[in-house]
């Protein structure tokens, strides 16, 4: 097994049955998503329902029999499992180099419990060390947030999706890709990207996390929340 599939099987084993969980997105995720198909196909796992955080891990449920709901139907959720784009060791993250970054968010912020599943390449000593941060903004006006985060210390692109065009997500949104050398102060910098007219989400997930599942060639180890 590599790490992303041991810490994808650690993961199913959380899910008890009766759950209505949040699916996180991205590739561990999507691993996470066919074990749980796999557990209810053999029948050690009922009657549980998941609300998807993007369109692709809706699509990845369905075909591997993992039933969906919506926060609308089920507005609190006992578990959310997701994946991270970068772990500090307060279990402070970045994500959203998916583009699920918005959905994300809402949806562990709606779960009893935030887990995540990463590899320990995404383990580092400060946020911003290597993955840049993802900054979602609507259409309109966003060139003018370019000079705000290039102010901030940033060097911000816009991403690109299939044919150079802007990538759009589920929301209809933007992502600015703003790269840091590390992030001082993940908290302030989160208040005052959120302060911005336009600006609406940021792959800042502070103090959210529960527990780290680690995978690596060997296995799995886990961090908790100090």
């Amino acid at each position: 097994m590599t790490a992303k599939e041991f810490a994808a099987a650690r993961g199913a084993e959380l899910v008890e049955s009766g759950m209505v969980l949040g699916l996180g997105s991205g590739s561990t995720a999507t691993l996470l998503v066919q074990a749980l198909g796999r557990r209810l196909a053999a029948g050690t796992l009922t009657n549980i329902r998941g609300v998807p955080t993007s369109s692709a891990i809706a699509a990845v449920a369905r075909e591997s029999g993992v039933p969906l709901s919506t926060l609308d139907e089920d507005p609190v959720l006992d578990l959310d499992i997701d994946g991270a784009d970068e772990v500090d060791p307060d279990l402070h993250l970045i994500k959203g180099l998916g583009g699920a970054l918005l959905w994300e968010k809402i949806v562990a912020t709606a779960a009893r419990r935030l887990v995540i599943l990463a590899d320990a390449s995404k383990l580092v000593p400060r946020l911003g060390t290597k993955a840049p941060l993802p900054v979602e903004v609507v259409p309109f006006g966003w060139k003018t947030h370019l000079a705000f985060l290039e102010s901030l210390g940033a060097r911000p692109t816009l991403r690109s999706g299939p044919g150079g065009a802007p990538y759009v997500t589920d929301e209809g949104n933007y992502i600015l890709d703003a790269r840091f050398e590390g992030i001082a102060d993940p908290r302030g910098l989160e208040r005052t990207l959120l302060s911005r007219p336009g600006v609406v989400g940021t792959g800042l997930f502070l103090g959210m996390a529960e527990q780290v599942i680690i995978g690596t060639e060997a296995g799995i180890t886990v961090k908790r929340r100090r």
